[in-house]
């Protein structure tokens, strides 16, 4: 069945599903215009992200072009991203200004 999902950033390398995922659904973003389709490798329930390209351990997850965190295991495009496989990251508030 096909999905949508949000991105609003070109440098995001995950989206957020804004229905329950089935593992093979296909999810669709829109980047710069363009219809980007991500099968989903596993359920992904609603609001919560899918990996837009293949994520190894250490890489920076990027959501509304901001760093939120890093993996903490290898991810592969279309897979789950939560809790239980990203870590937060102290940010240097100042240095955003």
């Amino acid at each position: 069945m096909d999905k949508n999902a949000l991105m609003l950033r070109p440098i995001d390398n995950v989206a957020t599903v804004v229905d329950d995922v089935l593992k093979g659904d296909n999810v669709y973003v829109n980047k710069e215009g363009e219809k980007i389709c991500v099968s989903a490798f596993e359920d992904i329930p609603a609001y919560h992200k899918i990996a837009l390209e293949d994520l190894k351990t250490g890489d920076k997850v990027i959501k509304y072009g901001q760093v939120i965190g890093a993996m903490t295991a290898d991810a592969v495009k279309g897979s789950w991203i939560s809790h239980k496989n990203i870590m937060s990251l102290p940010r240097n508030y100042e240095d955003e200004l």
